[in-house]
């Protein structure tokens, strides 16, 4: 139980480290764009996502995937570009354009996942038995997720129903800004898979 706890503590910490903000960035770009009582349409996109870096998390850990480190850590600020350019260019959202906010979440997820288990490969070391560390890691993921997703939510609520900020305004906003930072972010890595 012991390891247990140590594992799901460096989950959630490792989601709210600042040092490592794309994650942070892409729940931003991801949910930031909903308010409180948008929280079934969160609820789905948060499981999608989580359901993609699940997979990969375990599949890479276990050394079942072996994907480029460098590739991984430039595709991460990729999928934050288009999760903000997605909410820039969709003002009316219409089910099928949900339906495939729902199918990115899963996919960008897959991405995101590789991109955990670079961390936890290097917490577990030579351990042989790995299956409780990373189920204690990835529940301290989804729990430190959840703190930003509802914190997100209620920045959003408190703007745009409190402050009275048009819900397209924040949207294009935030949005932008994301875009701006994940954009220098890719910009950074790019040379790292180009050598």
């Amino acid at each position: 139980m012991q390891d247990f706890n140590l594992y799901f503590d460096l989950g959630w910490h490792h989601i709210l480290d600042w040092k490592g903000y794309d994650h942070i960035l892409f729940l931003l770009a991801l949910c930031g764009v909903y308010t409180l009582s948008d929280w079934k349409r969160v609820l789905i996109l948060v499981t999608a996502f989580t359901v993609g870096h699940s997979i990969t998390l375990a599949l890479s850990v276990l050394n079942v995937v072996h994907i480029n480190t460098a590739l991984i850590e430039f595709l991460i600020p990729v999928t934050i570009m288009i999760t903000a350019l997605a909410n820039i260019f969709n003002k009316k959202p219409k089910p099928k354009a949900i339906r495939l906010k729902y199918t990115l979440a899963l996919i960008f997820g897959l991405i995101h996942g590789m991109g955990f288990s670079n961390y936890l490969k290097s917490l577990l070391g030579k351990t042989t038995n790995i299956v409780v560390e990373l189920l204690a890691f990835n529940l301290g993921l989804e729990f430190g997720q959840i703190l930003i997703v509802f914190g997100v939510l209620i920045l959003s609520f408190i703007l745009i129903m409190i402050v009275k900020i048009k819900r397209w305004d924040w949207n294009f906003f935030l949005s932008s800004a994301i875009f701006g930072i994940s954009f220098v972010m890719a910009a950074e890595r790019l040379p790292a898979i180009l050598n």
